[in-house]
């Protein structure tokens, strides 16, 4: 594993449902989750809709800027399921039927049940390199440093899995995170400060309010353990000469 190449990824949510409300994305916290595990730091996420010429610009501005790139949703067997189509447009590849795909779908459907819209599933961009989907058997694909998923949260999943061993990562984000019930307003200067100290790690705060109470949550985020445990005795101090107390994860008060 490389301790000090820190590799980056980019997600792409594509879906007219996702934009309405009339779906709720469950994808970009697994596969952050997923990736940091991998050492792979999730840098951006976008929700598009059912564009061509958006997903074209938007997979050509984001696959030059990081390491991966994922995009969810729009692989499926309708009209609106564009978005295989559009890859292979921004990397300006053929797109058709994929022998190897198609002769997954034709073993996995019954004679009467194979249709167009199903064969649909089996259409790449021509030298795209198939993704196992042990689920409903319709392969994503990965094209160069893209990797095109379904938007359906238990597929997208199992062929996440099925394929992450064979990304290249560094060292995994570890985090630290404290609760104390001190306002932002209050707590927010000395945050900065403390910040400017300790630039190798990343401080965040999150506001929270219970049972009546208004506080935050302070996460501490860094490659080195270490820059952790210095960053964190700077955080209790800072918490104690407010007037607060601060307790982590599982001891709360």
């Amino acid at each position: 594993m490389t301790q000090d190449r820190i590799y980056t990824a980019a997600l792409l949510v594509i879906g007219n449902e996702i934009l309405s409300g009339r779906t709720q994305d469950a994808n970009l916290a697994y596969l952050a989750s997923g990736l940091n595990d991998l050492g792979i730091r999730m840098m951006e996420a976008r929700v598009i809709r059912d564009d061509e010429q958006t997903i074209i610009a938007d997979v050509n501005q984001l696959r030059g800027r990081y390491d991966y790139v994922f995009t969810t949703g729009g692989i499926g067997p309708t009209h609106d399921d564009i978005t295989s189509a559009a890859v292979a447009k921004a990397f300006g590849l053929e797109f058709g039927r994929n022998p190897e795909a198609e002769a997954i779908l034709l073993a996995h459907y019954k004679p009467e049940e194979v249709t167009e819209a199903r064969m649909k599933m089996a259409e790449t961009p021509v030298g795209a390199v198939l993704l196992d989907n042990p689920v409903s058997r319709a392969p994503g694909f990965q094209v160069e440093n893209v990797f095109v998923l379904p938007g359906v949260p238990v597929i997208m999943q199992a062929i996440f899995e099925g394929f992450k061993h064979q990304l290249a990562g560094g060292t995994p984000v570890q985090s630290r995170t404290f609760h104390a019930y001190i306002p932002e307003g209050e707590i927010g200067g000395g945050l900065a400060k403390l910040q400017g100290l300790h630039p190798d790690v990343e401080i965040g705060s999150y506001p929270f309010i219970r049972q009546g109470k208004m506080g935050a949550s302070l996460v501490i985020r860094s490659a080195d353990t270490a820059a952790i445990e210095r960053s964190t005795e700077g955080l209790k101090q800072l918490i104690q000469s407010l007037g607060g107390e601060a307790f982590e994860d599982g001891a709360e008060k």
